[in-house]
């Protein structure tokens, strides 16, 4: 099969970006300055990232809300029109995540839900419902991520509309004629925004980005940078087997709302307590745990590496990794990490890694 390609495609081979597989697209992983700098240039100013290949998926219809309410995690009536809300499909037998969303409550009443890359028919098949229309619109847009802390600053001269929505709200904006849409959301840890912009317009609003004076960015550094800020990935910290709570999301649920797929199950963990959850580990070199590493502690494993990276902003590797409770560890606590054929030391710290002590 084939590999989807993003509306800036042209734009990101002109600019001389590595493009790799990635969810069934072809994404750039970095540009001539590497992920290092993209890194290090999102968290000292601004970076624009192309995250088209994350999935929309446009829900339309008077169930609508309701069709969300009994089918994800989150509560919908925390927020409301023009908010934009963090949120989870889950396995209805064991409450392990199908996918992470983040749901757009437009201002009209409809919604537009954004799933990873490679589940968007998955949660369009989960959204069927009577009287509701689901529609896959990925093709349709391209989605621009500006982060860093001059983020807004620097995207105001180009969109000032957009660079205005706070966090975690949706608005819509006009550029050049063109209906966009703009969220104060991200996955860096840093403020900016996110902009879907329709595809025929979103080449001239790229570049409009970039002679703002905001570089490009790839998905290598945005991983770099979520891994930073202590931010579950799908197919990572989140997937088969995981559960909100043992991925320390609990406040993704709406406890106090009605039925869900995967509540009954959930429920029951939560009054058992979570046989594992997602920890913080810091290595004491520059070599980072990886994906599938045991964590061990007295020469027992007792958990296994999520994510791990090279931290540009501590100088060290760090990971997350789920633990299991039974281990009776804590912060501060010695572990071991095993990396091929050595053994590397490791503690566990708390998240998010940067900045230190929380989020600013």
């Amino acid at each position: 099969m084939s590999l989807r390609r993003s509306p800036l495609d042209a734009a990101h081979r002109a600019a001389g970006a590595k493009l790799v597989p990635f969810g069934g697209w072809e994404m750039p992983l970095s540009y001539g300055s590497g992920t290092v700098a993209e890194h290090l240039a999102c968290r000292q100013r601004a970076v624009a990232f192309d995250v088209s290949h994350l999935g929309t998926v446009r829900l339309t219809g008077a169930g609508a809300h309701d069709l969300l309410q009994i089918t994800l995690t989150n509560d919908l009536d925390r927020v409301g029109p023009g908010r934009a809300q963090y949120s989870h499909l889950l396995d209805d037998h064991d409450a392990s995540v199908l996918d992470d969303v983040i749901v757009w409550w437009l201002a009209d009443g409809s919604f537009e839900v954004m799933p990873n890359a490679s589940n968007t028919s998955r949660v369009v098949d989960a959204l069927d419902g009577p009287g509701v229309s689901a529609a896959d619109v990925t093709a349709e847009r391209a989605v621009i991520a500006i982060q860093g802390p001059a983020a807004r600053a620097l995207l105001e001269p180009v969109a000032p509309e957009a660079a205005g929505v706070p966090r975690f709200a949706v608005r819509g904006f006009d550029w050049r004629g063109t209906p966009c849409r703009a969220a104060g959301t991200g996955y860096t840890g840093e403020d900016g925004v996110e902009v879907a912009v329709p595809a025929a317009a979103a080449l001239s609003f790229w570049e409009a980005v970039m002679d703002s004076g905001i570089p490009p960015a790839g998905l290598g550094a945005r991983d770099t940078l979520r891994l930073e800020a202590g931010l579950p990935l799908h197919g990572h910290e989140l997937g088969p087997g995981i559960t909100p709570l043992q991925a320390g999301l609990g406040w993704v649920v709406g406890w106090d709302k009605g039925d869900f797929p995967g509540r009954a199950a959930l429920e029951a963990e939560r009054a058992a307590g979570p046989r594992r959850r997602l920890r913080g580990l810091a290595t004491e070199g520059r070599q980072p745990p990886r994906q599938g590493a045991g964590v061990l502690s007295g020469g027992a494993r007792v958990g296994t590496v999520t994510s791990g990276n090279f931290s540009p902003m501590l100088g060290h590797g760090i990971a997350l990794a789920l633990v299991d409770t039974a281990a009776g560890l804590g912060e501060g606590d010695r572990v071991v990490v095993e990396v091929r054929d050595r053994e590397l030391a490791a503690r566990l710290v708390p998240t998010p890694f940067w900045p230190p002590g929380g989020r600013r």
